[in-house]
């Protein structure tokens, strides 16, 4: 492959970058090229819409023959709500196919490639691996573990605290890192959080798209990501506000009284029975695998309390974990950043990878992978 070649591979990827709607479906992007210049681009936008390579088939017309198209990810092969992205590059009459990595999707992986180089279309790949992967993290480990890919989000004071004794905690950073977090929440198919934030700081949890400082936000299609409030006994209060907004509001709990499902009866909300651990707390293995598989959440936000955050790490379900750090001292007597309890010996540590930090008007931002836990 030429540099050329990974130029228009990098331009089908960023394509797809800018579209936060294709849930449960990857996000991809499609280039055709002919004669060294751009005949066609197209991008996949909603579920049940056309796929990136209909539409960038649909933008080059007839000039599509002949032309190489250079695809995020390997072109489907199969019908679902639309359908084989294969059939259409075939009639369409490309030459090459290019693709950046396999579809993990058992229903694809290889036999996308198989049925294009049957019609004779020469298919070459992967390139650009690496920037594709991260691309779709979430649709790949949902298809490979049943699981979605968890990013905890944490705002903390310099001396690691998240709120003051008495639960106040507005506001640790500036706008500029609040409306970071925006960018994070349109990027995700789910904001997960537990009762215990609902009842001490009733949040809103949802995407504003006024406050997302991105050049793109004017264009790119948003969506509201599905609220979901961890809360066994549903004590989460009727009038709360994450139940007045728009956008889907999804509970998981063990077993709520009677009592307490009749007040939401009348509600918008969705109620859904997970299984349970001792104590009678939702199992979360169980509720991030319900989130994936009932509801096929790619990418999923962890927007919750020290201790609800510090169970998901330590049973094993968050990949990442994102931390906005103001420039300021809390206290001793404020709340720590996580709860995770057990850990008494340096080797018990759940260790980290920093992949990123950035300064963001003042404040500061670190991103980390968990490597162990």
């Amino acid at each position: 492959m030429n540099n050329s070649a990974a130029s228009w591979m990098g331009l089908a990827i960023e394509s797809a970058s800018r579209v936060f709607s294709t849930t449960p479906n990857p996000r991809v992007g499609c280039v055709l090229v002919r004669d060294g210049e751009i005949v066609g681009i197209g991008l996949h936008e909603k579920p049940g819409e056309h796929h990136a390579e209909v539409n960038a088939l649909l933008a080059a017309g007839e000039r599509a023959r002949g032309a190489t198209a250079y695809v995020s990810l390997e072109p489907c092969c199969h019908f679902g709500r639309t359908p084989p992205c294969t059939r259409a590059l075939i009639a369409a009459g490309v030459s090459e196919v290019v693709f950046a990595m396999l579809d993990p999707n058992p229903l694809v992986a290889g036999k996308g490639v198989q049925a294009l180089r049957d019609a004779g279309i020469t298919v070459s790949g992967p390139l650009c691996e690496e920037e594709a992967r991260r691309l779709n993290r979430g649709f790949i480990k949902r298809m490979n573990e049943g699981l979605p890919f968890v990013r905890c989000k944490m705002a903390m004071s310099l001396d690691g605290r998240t709120a003051m004794a008495s639960g106040e905690s507005q506001w640790i950073t500036g706008p500029a890192a609040r409306a970071d977090v925006q960018r994070l929440r349109a990027e995700s198919c789910a904001i997960v959080t537990g009762v215990n934030t609902i009842l001490s700081d009733d949040p809103s949890l949802n995407v504003r798209a006024e406050q997302l400082q991105d050049p793109r936000a004017a264009v790119m299609p948003l969506r509201q990501p599905r609220r979901v409030i961890i809360d066994s006994g549903l004590r989460t209060p009727p009038e709360s506000r994450i139940l007045s907004l728009p956008g889907e509001v999804l509970f998981l709990v063990v077993n709520p009284h009677p009592q307490q499902l009749q007040h939401f009866s009348g509600s918008a909300a969705q109620i859904r029975q997970i299984a349970s651990l001792p104590g009678g707390r939702v199992n979360l293995r169980a509720a991030m695998q319900c989130l994936a598989q009932d509801y096929g959440c790619n990418e999923v936000m962890l927007e919750a309390g020290p201790t609800l955050s510090g169970a998901m790490i330590q049973a094993g379900l968050v990949d990442e974990v994102i931390v906005y750090i103001g420039a300021k001292f809390l206290g001793s007597d404020a709340l720590p950043l996580l709860n995770l309890p057990g850990l008494r010996h340096m080797a018990d540590h759940i260790g980290l990878e920093i992949v990123d930090v950035a300064g963001i008007a003042g404040d500061c931002r670190i991103t980390a992978r968990i490597i162990n836990r």
